[in-house]
């Protein structure tokens, strides 16, 4: 079987680090040509595009600005011309105490919708009108076990979040299906990242480990040759499907 996204032009967001980074070294490696999105890491993300090559850019952005959204679609588009394949990766997982204050809670609610749910839909939503006018394209959403099994009383935003992009998901692939649209979600479970790391620091080393089948904990790296897959074409009847990477620590 031979994937390949020669002569596809790929936006991956959140890129800069862990799995956003592993997806856009594997989609360059499948010859595609990436548009690294990121928000801080700036130097990471020029670096990475260098090293990928094949006319990967990299972008800045921040998510949690619906203009921000906007203009970094439009960036990319006046870059690469048309673009392909939309990764909607970067998300965050902010820690928020049931009995901290009100205020404090709801702003970080607020904050996690519009980075995971809120900004996705809105690539979505230009990924569509750009996908109707070419021909047809592919979405990738990146969710999380914990739109399925729930996670921990702190991360109630997070799971919730995670679980509006799967609902997200699945409309897009039913009502868009005719326009030559699919849409895909990949669900990890915990992964070894910079992210991740916070869950370890408040919960302990074996956190994530302790409930996996297999016997070391999932790398970015297990991640990315799935959404490959997914953006090559090969798969394009599992539209509306989410797959699961959590090594077993959720089954469905």
């Amino acid at each position: 079987m031979n994937v390949d996204l020669a002569g596809k032009n790929v936006l991956v967001t959140g890129a800069s680090r862990g799995i956003g980074a592993a997806i856009a070294r594997g989609m360059a490696a499948a010859g595609a040509r990436v548009a690294v999105h990121f928000r801080r890491e700036r130097d990471a993300a020029l670096a990475l595009a260098r090293q990928i090559g094949g006319g990967a850019e990299s972008f800045g952005a921040d998510l949690a600005s619906s203009e921000d959204c906007q203009r970094l679609w439009e960036s990319v588009l006046q870059r690469f011309g048309r673009i392909d394949v939309l990764v909607n990766n970067a998300g965050i997982a902010l820690s928020s105490a049931l009995e901290q204050e009100s205020a404090q809670w709801l702003q970080e609610w607020d904050q996690t919708l519009a980075v995971n749910l809120r900004a996705s839909a809105l690539l979505c939503r230009s990924a569509i009108g750009h996908f109707r006018q070419t021909g047809g394209g592919r979405i990738i959403n990146i969710s999380s076990r914990a739109a399925f099994r729930g996670d921990q009383p702190e991360y109630l935003a997070y799971a919730a979040s995670k679980g509006g992009l799967v609902a997200l998901t699945r409309s897009i692939a039913r009502y868009f299906g005719k326009s030559g649209i699919v849409a895909f979600g990949v669900a990890p479970g915990f992964t070894r990242t910079e992210m991740a790391q916070a869950f370890f620091d408040q919960y302990g080393p074996d956190y994530g480990t302790n409930d996996i089948a297999l016997t070391r904990l999932t790398e970015p790296d297990d991640i990315a040759p799935m959404v490959v897959f997914l953006a090559s074409g090969l798969a394009d009847h599992a539209t509306g499907s989410t797959i699961d990477l959590n090594a077993a620590s959720y089954v469905r």
